[in-house]
């Protein structure tokens, strides 16, 4: 039952998509426009950092609050220790699976980074930290956010498998391999010099 249960609030709340809501007030399709992703990053090279961000804002705390919601039912059913651990991660695999593939947009859309990083918040500060600030130096030190967030997966890779053990480091090992099959095709424009940098993003002014 709680397996069904962190399921389906995972995947309800990954299906809340920030830049659909903002695609919607701007009058702008932004999962077909830009680089065709709906996620923050797209945003941002479509409308500028500002409205970016929003985006971002919004796919990270629904994942938070989504895992805090699951944390809630779970002690009050009296689930704990290493069976709660299991099913916060299974949360966090859905609201990712409900991100990446929300029937709101027919199973097509984002890549689930911002709201990793609301799952890593409310899964445990230290791995948080740890991961986000691996994000956040391989991004700027590369200029590449795709390199920040693979980083930020191995990150958060090593340390559920030292902080809670096998049984949720291999759903990790599915959400990494979700994002790379996701992120495939910025591997291949960062190959081809195609990709678009950090500094560009931020450069852009607000519509």
């Amino acid at each position: 039952m709680y397996f069904l249960i962190s399921g389906f609030i995972g995947y309800l709340f990954g299906c809340i998509h920030g830049s659909q809501l903002m695609g919607k007030l701007k009058k702008i399709d932004i999962k077909n426009s830009g680089v065709k992703n709906a996620g923050a990053s797209n945003t941002t090279i479509l409308l500028g950092w500002k409205y970016g961000i929003l985006v971002a804002l919004i796919d990270i705390f629904k994942a938070t609050l989504a895992l805090l919601l699951v944390l809630y039912i779970l002690n009050e059913g009296g689930i704990v220790g290493s069976q709660q651990t299991l099913f916060i991660y299974i949360t966090a695999l859905f609201v990712i699976i409900g991100h990446n593939y929300p029937i709101t947009m027919k199973f097509s859309g984002g890549k689930g980074t911002a709201s990793l990083v609301g799952a890593l918040i409310a899964i445990d500060w230290e791995i948080a930290l740890i991961g986000i600030g691996l994000l956040l130096i391989f991004t700027f030190a590369t200029d590449y956010l795709v390199i920040g967030v693979l980083v930020m997966y191995l990150s958060f890779l090593v340390t559920t498998y030292f902080f809670f053990g096998i049984p949720p480091t291999l759903i990790v090992v599915l959400l990494s391999l979700l994002s790379i099959m996701k992120h495939m095709e910025n591997y291949k424009r960062i190959i081809n010099r195609e990709e678009t940098k950090l500094s560009s993003m931020f450069r852009k002014k607000v519509s």
